[in-house]
């Protein structure tokens, strides 16, 4: 896609796929390239950032003789991400309807 990625809408992707469930980072990261074209150095800025806004929590667990780091989304976290997802859908709403010409797909 040809449109730039603004940090809020990252923290909402990081918060909305952390909601599904704890991970580490390469999952995260594999999670968004699904959707995004987004490198790890991107990434963990937004993580951090999450973090120190207590958003996220992290959490060691070994694996294979290493530690894992695994993100957890706070309570905080969830009422951001849902504020994120109000956001969204009104934000979308009006993008639509300038670029669709008044249509909107609801």
């Amino acid at each position: 896609m040809g449109f730039k990625i603004e940090s809020a809408l990252l923290e909402a992707c990081v918060l909305a796929v952390l909601s599904k469930g704890d991970t580490y980072g390469y999952v995260l990261t594999q999670s968004m390239k699904q959707v995004l074209d987004i490198s790890e150095s991107t990434l963990y800025p937004v993580l951090r950032r999450l973090q120190k806004g207590e958003y996220l929590q992290t959490y060691d667990q070994p694996w294979q003789g290493r530690n894992r780091r695994y993100y957890h989304v706070t309570d905080k976290g969830k009422e951001k991400c849902e504020q994120y997802r109000k956001e969204w859908g009104i934000y979308k709403q009006q993008i639509d309807s300038l670029l669709l010409g008044g249509e909107t797909n609801e």
